[in-house]
């Protein structure tokens, strides 16, 4: 088995170690790191895993204010989407009527 082992042997992987050219490494952070300017703000980038800690995060986003014009404007088109719909099924509105 000895004159296979040259043949058959892995070798280890090569390393190559990349550093940029503009780069100090005094700055701030990685500059290999993808991430937008908002992403210091957005509270969905947690890492936190788990349903406990997911419904703990949608709660929180729920006691914040939003804006009323958005909220009154997503009422506005639910309700036509609604009425679109029911007139697709010919739903008869009548029967809330006396």
């Amino acid at each position: 088995m000895g004159f296979l082992s040259k043949i058959t042997r892995l070798r280890k992987n090569r390393q190559y170690g990349y550093q940029p050219r503009y780069f100090d490494d005094k700055g701030k952070g990685n500059p290999f790191k993808i991430e937008t300017k908002f992403d210091q703000y957005r509270t969905t980038l947690s890492n936190q895993r788990g349903l406990k800690n997911k419904i703990n995060n949608v709660l929180d986003d729920t006691k914040r204010k939003g804006d009323r014009n958005i909220r009154l404007r997503m009422a506005v088109i639910i309700l036509v989407l609604v009425f679109i719909f029911l007139y697709i099924i010919d739903f008869d509105l009548s029967i809330f009527f006396s």
